[in-house]
């Protein structure tokens, strides 16, 4: 079995402050990144008042049970937000979710891609990242590549891609199976029909 999972022992580098990402070599990451217009601005301002006024009572780094409140307060609340299918949702189109595919999957020398799911206006991917790589740089690379084809299939011009990405590393094989089932069930629960999304399943076992 190849290794893929967070390894306390190993250097790790981090970047940003509130919600620090964490990389390390060779590790497995849960990725998601969404359209620009996949919630409306007003809702977003309301949530980052909240966030921020959450954040100012809360000493950095966050504790473990911090983070936990964090994602029940505000990612679960995104999550839930992402599969209502607001705005122009143009993945819902198979042609354009073939566009972020390749995008995907054109990082193949940089990244192995183990699962993913595009839906109408998200997308969640598990990849493992070798070597020194930045992962930063290789979502915005292949975030930009899509979002310049996409534009030109919608005869649209700007900002596709909400700016940015959520990730975490994935710990164990455990944890592993849990993102791989989110991802799974992800269109079911967001009331999809089978033409309204791509999904990739990865199988692969890791120690």
């Amino acid at each position: 079995m190849e290794s893929g999972f967070f390894n306390p022992y190993a250097p790790l580098r981090i970047h940003g402050r509130k919600l620090p990402h964490w990389q390390q070599s060779g590790a497995l990451y849960f990725l998601t990144w969404r359209l620009a217009d996949s919630v409306p601005s007003s809702m977003m301002r309301d949530l980052k008042f909240e966030r921020d006024r959450w954040f100012r009572s809360r000493q950095l780094p966050l504790k473990a049970a911090d983070e936990l409140e964090y994602r029940r307060r505000f990612s679960l609340r995104m999550e839930e937000w992402l599969d209502r299918g607001m705005g122009s949702c143009v993945l819902r189109q198979a042609e354009l979710r073939e566009i972020v595919e390749d995008g995907i999957v054109e990082r193949l020398e940089e990244v192995e891609v183990d699962s993913y799911v595009v839906m109408p206006n998200h997308v969640h991917a598990i990849v493992k990242v070798d070597g020194n790589r930045s992962l930063p740089h290789i979502v915005k690379a292949a975030k930009g590549r899509s979002a310049n084809r996409l534009n030109r299939a919608l005869g649209l011009k700007g900002r596709l891609w909400q700016s940015g990405y959520w990730d975490r590393i994935i710990r164990d094989m455990s944890h592993l199976y849990r993102c791989r089932r989110y991802i799974e069930r992800n269109p079911t629960k967001a009331g999809l029909g089978k033409e309204e999304f791509s999904l990739k399943l990865g199988e692969k076992v890791y120690e």
